[in-house]
C-alpha cells in the first residue's frame, strides 16, 4: 500500500455520462473511495480538470490565455464539490488554489500542505500550475513531485491504456504496463508530453485505471493489478 498518492480527476469522470456540470451518483462512487482510503492511513492529495465546465480549446476565437484562465476557474468548481463531499462524511479537507481567491480558499504552499497530510487532512490542489499553456495533467505531476507522493493515481473514463481508442475500436489492445518513453514514442493519449516528462524526470510511477471499475481507486492505491502502470 502506498503511503502519499497523488489521485487526477478529469473534469469530464464528475460529470458522468451527461458529460457537463456534476454527477451527483458518480462524486458519491469517488468520495465513497476516496474515504475509505483515508480511513486506511493513505495520505492524499487530489487534483481535479474542469472540462466539465469549460475546456481551453472551446474558445477558439478567445485569447488563449483567457481560455486557460478560465480553465483555471472551472476546477475551482470542482474542488470545492470534491471538497464539500468529502467534509460531508467527516474528513477534513482543504483546497489550495494556485491563483489567489482568499476568500475561497488557501494559496498554495507546500509547507502548509504538508503539515495538512500530518494533521490527516486530504488536500485539494485547484488551478493546476497556476500557469496558462499547462494542462492539469501537468499540475498533477508538479503537485506530486512537489508533496513526495509515492505514486501518481490517474482516473480515467477507460481501464487502463490501450494503443487505440477501445470505445470506437473493438481490437484495441491494453497495456499491462509502459516505460515513460513508451508513452512518448507511441504518442499514447494518457497524459500530455509535459507531464509524462515531468513524471519521467523525477521518477513518479503513474497508474491509470477506469474510475467506474469497482472500488478502483482502492485497487491501485493498495498495490492491486489494476489498470496500466507507467514508470
Amino acid at each position: 500500500m502506498y503511503k502519499r498518492v497523488l489521485l487526477k480527476i478529469s473534469g469530464e469522470a464528475l460529470a458522468g455520462e451527461k458529460g457537463t456540470g456534476i454527477n451527483a451518483d458518480t462524486v458519491e462512487n469517488i468520495v465513497s473511495q476516496i474515504v475509505q482510503l483515508h480511513s486506511m492511513g493513505v495520505e492524499i492529495a487530489i487534483v481535479v480538470g474542469g472540462g466539465n465546465f469549460w475546456r481551453g480549446r472551446q474558445g477558439q476565437n478567445m485569447d488563449r490565455v483567457t481560455a486557460d484562465h478560465m480553465g483555471m476557474l472551472a476546477t475551482i468548481m470542482n474542488s470545492l464539490a470534491l471538497q464539500d463531499a468529502i467534509e460531508s462524511k467527516g474528513v477534513p479537507v482543504r483546497v489550495q488554489t494556485a491563483i489567489s481567491v482568499p476568500q475561497v480558499a488557501e494559496p498554495f504552499i507546500l509547507r502548509k500542505a504538508l503539515r495538512h497530510f500530518e494533521c490527516g487532512r486530504i488536500v485539494i490542489f485547484a488551478c493546476g500550475t497556476g500557469n496558462p499553456y499547462f494542462s492539469t495533467d501537468t499540475g498533477a505531476a508538479l503537485r506530486a513531485t512537489e508533496i513526495g507522493a509515492d505514486v501518481l493515481l490517474m482516473a480515467k473514463n477507460i481501464d487502463g491504456v490501450y494503443d487505440s481508442d477501445p470505445r470506437t475500436n473493438p481490437k484495441a489492445k491494453k497495456y499491462d504496463s509502459l516505460t515513460y518513453m513508451d508513452i512518448i514514442n507511441k504518442d499514447l493519449q494518457v497524459m500530455d508530453l509535459t507531464s509524462v516528462t515531468l513524471c519521467r524526470e523525477n521518477h513518479m510511477p503513474i497508474i491509470a485505471f477506469g474510475l467506474e471499475s469497482e472500488n478502483g481507486l482502492i485497487k491501485a492505491a493498495t498495490g492491486e493489478k489494476i489498470g496500466t502502470i507507467i514508470k
